[in-house]
């Protein structure tokens, strides 16, 4: 996906299951990274952290870097950043057995959440109507899937902004075509036009994203 230089990567963790291969990648990662892997409690939780380190350094390969070389700072509410190489943009995120990272010229959000049962009484609080509503009005894998799929979406909008969960989830809504093919987003947290990219897999679903410069920033809603 080259639009915006728009580059997805994704991992299973059960690849880290081998110690030697653990161990190797363990050794080729920053000490920022393996810092944060010695911080996890869980060996599932380090694969995860592990996995996401792996894909960035995979990503940043493709600009001539290596994970292990570069300096990692975070923004003021946390997202993680590259001071010396500010035009590359970069988030990861994981969830069960698989890691994602995103790269693109512009900035970027990911998220992936494994499949679950529907909350419907978290959605009810903290979605907006209509977004409950899209929810509740299904049934079943349907409406599981519709869950998940609308957390991740939000959750990447989050990430994109820098602000995490400072953002309320309800002050921002998803639309989505008659097909569900298309998503689009009604915010008023800036200007700027935003757009999606999501993939599913067998137990998890992925969400991206990116500032959308193929246009020019949206009017201010009135």
């Amino acid at each position: 996906m080259e639009d915006n230089g728009l580059k997805l990567y994704f991992m299973n963790t059960e690849e880290l299951l081998d110690e030697a291969y653990y161990q190797t990648c363990y050794n080729s990662l920053s000490s920022y990274r393996q810092d944060k892997i010695d911080r996890q409690h869980f060996d599932a939780d380090k694969r995860r952290s592990m996995a996401a380190g792996i894909l960035m350094d995979r990503g940043l390969q493709e600009y001539g870097l290596r994970e292990a070389q570069v300096r990692i700072c975070q923004g003021e509410n946390g997202k993680p950043y590259l001071p010396d190489y500010p035009e590359i943009h970069y988030n990861l995120a994981h969830s069960g057995n698989m890691a994602m990272a995103v790269f693109a010229d512009v900035e970027a959000g990911c998220d992936i959440e494994k499949f679950r049962m529907a909350d419907l009484k978290l959605a009810r609080r903290f979605f907006c109507p209509d977004e409950y509503a899209y929810i509740a009005a299904l049934d079943g894998q349907e409406q599981n899937y519709a869950f998940v799929r609308l957390w991740t979406l939000k959750e990447s909008f989050l990430k994109v902004t820098g602000m995490g969960m400072r953002l309320p989830l309800n002050s921002f809504e998803f639309q989505f075509s008659e097909d569900d093919l298309c998503v689009t987003i009604q915010q008023n947290f800036d200007k700027k036009s935003y757009r999606f990219v999501e993939k599913d897999f067998d137990d998890c679903h992925a969400a991206v994203c990116i500032q959308d410069l193929s246009g020019s920033d949206r009017k201010e809603s009135s």
